[in-house]
C-alpha cells in the first residue's frame, strides 16, 4: 500500500491511498472534515462524506498528472513505469501544480 498527504493551500485536508492498481481510498482528515470553514478538495470529492473509495485513480487527481512527451520524460527521469499513475503523481505533484492542492509523500 502506498499513501501520500494531501494539502490544500499548505493545510493538510486527508491521505490518498493506493492498496493496488484496483482500489483507491481517499479519506479528509477527522478536523479538516470537521470544519466547516474549509472547502471540499474538489467537487468530486464533496464534504458530504469523509472517506472514498475508487477502483481507479480519482479523476481529480488523476488529471494532475503531465501528458504526452513531458509524462514520457518525467517517467524516464524519475524511472517511473509509465502506467504507474499513483507514482507519478506522489513524485511530481508537491510542487508548482495548478490550484490549491499539493500531494505529499508520507515519510515511512
Amino acid at each position: 500500500m502506498r499513501t501520500v498527504a494531501v494539502y490544500r493551500n499548505g493545510i493538510l485536508a486527508g491521505q490518498l491511498s493506493e492498496e493496488d492498481r484496483r482500489h483507491y481510498t481517499f479519506r479528509y482528515e477527522d478536523a479538516y472534515f470537521a470544519d466547516p470553514t474549509k472547502p471540499a478538495v474538489s467537487l468530486t470529492l464533496p464534504k458530504t462524506q469523509q472517506e472514498y473509495q475508487s477502483g481507479f485513480l480519482f479523476p481529480y487527481f488523476f488529471n494532475m498528472l503531465s501528458e504526452g512527451v513531458n509524462r514520457k520524460l518525467q517517467c524516464r527521469l524519475l524511472k517511473i513505469d509509465e502506467a504507474d499513475n499513483f507514482g507519478l503523481l506522489a513524485a511530481t505533484a508537491e510542487f508548482d501544480t495548478i490550484g490549491a492542492v499539493t500531494i505529499k509523500p508520507l515519510q515511512a
